[in-house]
């Protein structure tokens, strides 16, 4: 085992040297013309083979990287026969449908990795999803292993791409959008992604330069897609931060099939091992389910369904943070009284109708509706005492502080509601002649968003009351302040707003040749309309138009390389979020933050001892006005609401991907980023996501003398964000950074059964999969901030900045099996 680890280590930055079988896989169900499943079916390829079973199910594995031909025969209908030529480790659908009078005879089946290649978009793969640890894992949580995604918060399932924030990225499941609570304030809040990860079949990422089919958001796309079950199975994964359990089936005549999930997550593990003593208690639970109905071969109807309740209940005792340098070491001492109690309940439906009217032309008829009701209430009340440490190792007070700096208190209230209510119809087509593909969507969609907001703050520190920003600061203790005193801030608000959209999208796609080079050709255009009223508020109405368009050529080269070309306007419409500015209050004539965006990229594959591996490049500029700034604070962001900056963001994202260990697959991610504001016309500066450079690693390993113990590594180094002022600190006089952000995460795992090692009697015969493992998270202890806490001497009324530090090293245990 200590040979295997150490080769871990070292394969971080060099290569090995072995060999190894490349196999696909294919499957799916095969029907006859009346929509029956028909079994017994003989699937030929090669030298392999398999046979349908009575569900009409098969899977068979092939060759990869070449033309294979596979036969379907069956003793009462004619032969079907097919040609596939897919990747190393790819899971190819193919369902056919016999028919009893006409031989049919397939064309050669294009592999869908090269159209997402092409589309600039990144496939990962659900069982590395499942595999990798994290104190937040999930699909999120692999997101961060790549460039140009960004996230300095192990417990949030946020991420913030090549420049952008949190509320600029877009998440589908199924084609259907997905939402976010609207009050989370900090990561330990967050509770569960939206996605199941037990119950994801296809994991696909764009970082930008994304179609018009896509909606209108200024960062990413995020696609995922739930399964569609084929057999009975049940999948349950077990660790110290709670479970998860999915159960899969099929109808015996193929019609209905049906996952349900249901997750339990306590986040004490982690939270408790931070520098604050807490009596905390937050749990979080949900249950989803995805159903599918086939009436016929022609028409579909399948719902998806999640309901979640988090619940977080926090009551702060002590804390002790420990800073300084050698020669002068501080430390902050703060004893608490109170308490805060939240509360996220959301309920989320949605129905999908799916008509195939012929080979060519697909018609979607989706409806959905998300609601959601938070509770966030809290009084807490801080008393602190900042001062030097004692270093003097032989005292008996050694530790302690021994001379105060300062002291001071602060009250903090909060009584916040909201209640809102999103439901939306979409129409979308899909149309294919020739070489040619139109896709056309109209989408409708209702906000109805109630909203009570107030919070104040008190803050007493160094023996005056600190004034609020917006008024002159008195001057004590060196002169008498005589004025009543005010909360430093006071934010009160009560909403009613209602937000009408309608969207539509048009776009064109082309697969041709120029020369001997093959070339894909991509144009589209959105259009979105919106308008805002509610109580007290003037209605608005805007309207914008969004043109984008995307061109990749193959050239005919010994090597094989894709370049492609992206380009287009980007427009991001307000959220209820964006509205919302920093005293609370909506302000309906706030703008769509606007962007213009190029992206130049490569894909090269390549062999490297005789195993595939590509290096995937793009470089990338936007340029953005009507910029709605903000201020974020842990994952809270606060806008202004007033439209009033521009900004630009560029860079370089590299990653190489391939199988470092054979049967493996790991990669390594770079990037670069700079991206600036200019707010009022007062110069550029950095924006609070400038995280200039990120470096990330996700490797697999095994090893060797034990092949079933598998090793997983998941690295990720960011330099520090601009960040941790003062609230409602000027940003011009704020400008510097936190420090860098350095995780490594570990997780070994002990394999008893799997596909190639089944059991027939004894106690493992039951199981498809069984494993124990241990994890690690930030295996190197390293000290993380994502805030500052700042309080003030009383020599001179400097402000101090005092880190709030994230999770430390934490030890988990966990097991996942499938029957």
């Amino acid at each position: 085992m200590r040979a295997g680890l150490l080769r871990t280590t070292i394969l971080l930055f060099l290569f090995t040297t072995i060999s190894f079988a490349q196999t696909a896989t294919i499957r799916g169900i095969i029907l006859d013309e009346n929509d029956r499943p028909v079994d017994e079916v003989n699937i030929k390829a090669n030298n392999t083979g398999t046979t349908s079973n009575k569900n009409g199910f098969y899977n068979l594995t092939i060759p990869t990287d070449q033309d294979v031909t596979v036969e379907f025969t069956h003793i009462s209908h004619k032969k079907i026969s097919s040609v596939f030529n897919l990747k190393k480790g790819e899971v190819f659908e193919f369902n056919p449908v016999m028919s009893a009078s006409v031989e049919q005879i397939t064309t050669v089946v294009i592999t869908g990795n090269r159209r997402k290649d092409v589309e600039g978009i990144i496939t990962l793969k659900p069982e590395a999803i499942r595999k990798i640890p994290g104190a937040n894992a999930g699909v999120e949580n692999l997101l961060l292993t790549l460039p140009g995604v960004s996230n300095n918060n192990e417990l949030s399932t946020q991420y913030s791409v090549r420049g952008g924030n949190f509320d600029e990225n877009l998440v589908y499941v199924n084609d259907i959008e997905v939402y976010r609570p609207f009050l989370i304030r900090s990561g330990q809040q967050e509770g569960l992604s939206f996605v199941n990860t037990d119950m994801v079949q296809n994991v696909e990422f764009s970082a930008g330069g994304f179609q018009s089919k896509y909606g209108d958001k200024l960062s990413s796309v995020l696609d995922i897609t739930y399964k569609d079950p084929y057999q009975f199975e049940v999948n349950a994964d077990l660790s110290l931060l709670g479970g998860s359990l999915s159960v899969e089936n099929i109808s015996k005549d193929s019609k209905f099939t049906a996952i349900v999930g249901g997750r339990y997550r306590d986040n004490s593990l982690l939270v408790n091992a931070r520098e604050t003593e807490t009596n905390f208690q937050p749990t979080f639970a949900d249950i989803q389910g995805f159903f599918t109905y086939r009436f016929t071969n022609k028409f579909h109807l399948s719902f998806l369904g999640n309901a979640s309740i988090n619940t977080y209940n926090y009551e702060p005792v002590s804390r002790q943070t420990n800073f300084g340098t050698l020669a002068e070491p501080i430390a902050l001492i703060v004893f608490y009284e109170g308490q805060e109690k939240d509360r996220y309940q959301t309920l989320f439906g949605a129905l999908k109708g799916s008509y195939f009217a012929s080979d060519d032309l697909t018609l979607h008829l989706i409806t959905s509706s998300y609601h959601t009701r938070e509770e966030e209430y809290f009084d807490i009340f801080a008393q602190y005492r900042l001062g030097e440490v004692n270093a003097n190792i032989g005292d008996e007070d050694f530790g302690e502080v021994a001379f105060s700096e300062g002291i001071g208190s602060q009250l903090t209230h909060g009584r916040n509601d909201l209640d809102a209510l999103i439901t939306n119809i979409e129409h979308k087509g899909d149309f294919k002649v020739d070489d040619n593909r139109i896709e056309w969507s109209v989408k409708y969609t209702n906000e109805d968003i109630r909203d009570r907001l107030v919070e104040w703050e008190v803050i007493d520190s160094a023996g005056f009351s600190i004034r609020p920003p917006s008024l002159p600061a008195n001057e004590q203790p060196y002169e008498p302040y005589t004025g009543p005193l005010e909360p430093f801030q006071n934010v009160r608000a009560k909403n009613n707003t209602q937000i009408n959209r309608l969207q539509a999208y048009a776009q064109w796609s082309k697969r041709s040749t120029l020369g001997k080079s093959d070339v894909w050709y991509n144009a589209g255009i959105r259009m979105h309309n919106w308008s805002v009223k509610g109580e007290g508020i003037a209605s608005n109405n805007s309207s914008v138009f969004t043109p984008r368009a995307q061109f990749a050529i193959k050239p005919d080269w010994e090597k094989d390389m894709l370049f492609r070309v992206a380009a287009g306007f980007y427009y991001q419409p307000p959220f209820y979020r964006e509205l919302r500015d920093s005293s609370g209050v909506v302000q309906p004539k706030v703008k769509s933050q606007k962007s213009f965006h190029a992206v130049i990229g490569n894909d090269y594959s390549f062999e490297m001892w005789d195993r595939p591996f590509k290096l995937t490049s793009e470089i990338f500029y936007k340029n953005l006005w009507d910029v709605n700034p903000y201020t974020l604070e842990n994952v809270r962001i606060r806008y202004r609401a007033k439209n009033n900056a521009t900004a630009y963001a560029y860079g370089l994202d590299l990653r190489l991907n391939g199988e470092f260990v054979p049967g493996t697959e790991s990669w390594f991610s770079f990037g670069y980023l700079k991206t600036e504001e200019n707010i009022d016309n007062r110069g550029y500066i950095s924006r609070p996501t400038d995280q200039r450079l990120k470096f990330a690693a996700l490797f697999q390993d095994y090893v060797p003398t034990m092949p079933n113990l598998k090793v997983y590594l998941n690295l990720v180094y960011n330099t520090g964000l601009p960040g941790g002022s003062p609230s409602y600190a000027d940003p011009y006089e704020y400008q510097s950074r936190l420090p860098d952000y350095r995780r490594a995460d570990l997780g070994l795992q002990y394999v008893i059964v799997d596909a190639n090692k089944q059991f027939s009697r004894g106690w493992r015969k039951p199981f498809k999969a069984l494993s124990f493992g241990f994890e690690i998270y930030n295996m190197f202890d390293a000290q993380n901030s994502i805030t500052n806490t700042w309080v003030r001497d009383v020599s001179n009324k400097r402000q101090i900045a005092i880190p709030n530090y994230l999770t430390p090293r934490v030890f988990n245990v966990r097991t996942t099996m499938r029957f």
